[in-house]
C-alpha cells in the first residue's frame, strides 16, 4: 500500500489549501496517518495526525488553523489549511504516523517510504 499526496500550490498568506492524501489501498489498514512537512535545512515535522478512530493530535502552530479529516470510503486523508501563513511554505508528505493517545500512551508505527510530497507555497 501507497500513500500519495497531492494538492499544493501558490497562495498568499490567510488564504486557504486543501491537501489529499489518497491510499492505493484501503486507508483503514493503517491506524494512524498523518501529514509531516518539510523544509530543506529543517527536521520533517508532524503536522496533524488522525487515528481510525476519528481522534486527532495537532502541532501547536497549525491548531485552529488545521483540520486533518479521513474518508474511508474514498481511502483519502485531508488536510484543510486556513489561515495559511508564510512559515507554513513546505513540501507536505503523507505517511503513517505516531499518535499520542488519550490515555497517555503512545503509538508508533512502521512508516512507508516516503513519497514526493506536494509543495505548499505561502506568500506574504
Amino acid at each position: 500500500v501507497q500513500l500519495q499526496a497531492s494538492g499544493g500550490g501558490l497562495v498568499q498568506a490567510g488564504e486557504s489549501l486543501k491537501l489529499s492524501c489518497a491510499s492505493s489501498g484501503s486507508i483503514t489498514s493503517f491506524n494512524v496517518v498523518g501529514w509531516y512537512r518539510e523544509v530543506l535545512g529543517k527536521e520533517r515535522e508532524l503536522v496533524a495526525a488522525i487515528h481510525v478512530s476519528g481522534d486527532t493530535n495537532y502541532l501547536d502552530s497549525v491548531k485552529g488553523r488545521f483540520t486533518i479529516s479521513r474518508d474511508n470510503a474514498e481511502n483519502t486523508v485531508y488536510l484543510q489549511m486556513d489561515n495559511l501563513k508564510p512559515e507554513d511554505s513546505a513540501v507536505y508528505l503523507c505517511n503513517a504516523a505516531p499518535f499520542h493517545n488519550a490515555d497517555g500512551t503512545y503509538y508508533y508505527p512502521r512508516l512507508l517510504t516516503w513519497g514526493q510530497g506536494t509543495q505548499v507555497t505561502v506568500s506574504s
